[in-house]
C-alpha cells in the first residue's frame, strides 16, 4: 500500500525515534508499504518518521545513482534501529534533497565514510561500513529518526533564504506526484 508522506511541519520529524523489537506488529507489511511508498514518489530512501511512525527504522535504494553512474555501488537494505557507530573520511559536499520537503535541493557537507550498526528485516544484527552515494543515502535517512532534516544542515542565511518555500510546504501549496499529508 502507498501511504502519505508527512510533509515539512509536521512535529513528527523533528522527534527522535524510538527502537523497536522483533515482535513488532506486522513489521513485514510496514517494510512493504515503505518500498512501495519510496518506489512510487521515486526516492532513494525513506524513514519511518516519514509515514508518521517514530520508529528507527529505514529503506534504501540507491540503485538510481548506480544506473546513472555504474561506478557508484547499489545498495537495497532494511535498517531497523540503527547507530551510526563512526563518520570518517574526507567532507564532500552534494546536492540533497528530501520526499518531505518537496521542490527544495540544497549542497549539503557529509563525512564520505560510515560504520553503522543495524538490524535487517530478519533481525539479524549487522556492522557494515559504506562509502560514497550509499553513505550519503544512509546518513541522510539516519537523520530523519533522529529529528534533523537536511535542511537543518545549512547556514542561517540559507536557511532564511528558503524560509518562506519551507512554510508553503507546510500549508501543501507545492505540487507533488505522490500521495502527500500536509501539515496546515
Amino acid at each position: 500500500m502507498i501511504l502519505p508522506i508527512v510533509s515539512y511541519g509536521f512535529p513528527i520529524l523533528k522527534k527522535k525515534c524510538s527502537d523497536i523489537d522483533e515482535d513488532f506488529k506486522d513489521l513485514e507489511i510496514l517494510l512493504e508499504n515503505m518500498w512501495q511508498t519510496m518506489y512510487n514518489a521515486k526516492g532513494v530512501g525513506l524513514a519511518a518518521p516519514q509515514i508518521n511512525q517514530a520508529i528507527r527504522v529505514f529503506v534504501v535504494d540507491s540503485s538510481p545513482f548506480h544506473e546513472q553512474d555504474d561506478t557508484i555501488p547499489s545498495l537495497k537494505q532494511v535498517f531497523i534501529n540503527p547507530v551510526i557507530l563512526e563518520e570518517f573520511g574526507e567532507d564532500v559536499m552534494f546536492n540533497e534533497g528530501c520526499l518531505s520537503i518537496p521542490d527544495i535541493r540544497e549542497d549539503i557537507c557529509r563525512k564520505s565514510k560510515i560504520t553503522i550498526k543495524y538490524f535487517d528485516e530478519q533481525f539479524q544484527s549487522h556492522t557494515k561500513s559504506y562509502e560514497g552515494i550509499p553513505a550519503r543515502v544512509i546518513q541522510h535517512e539516519y537523520d530523519h529518526i533522529e529529528g534533523i532534516l537536511f535542511t537543518d544542515k545549512l547556514s542561517p542565511i540559507k536557511k532564511r533564504m528558503i524560509k518562506r518555500r519551507l512554510e508553503n510546504i507546510s500549508k501543501g501549496k507545492v505540487q507533488v506526484d505522490y500521495n502527500m499529508k500536509f501539515w496546515k
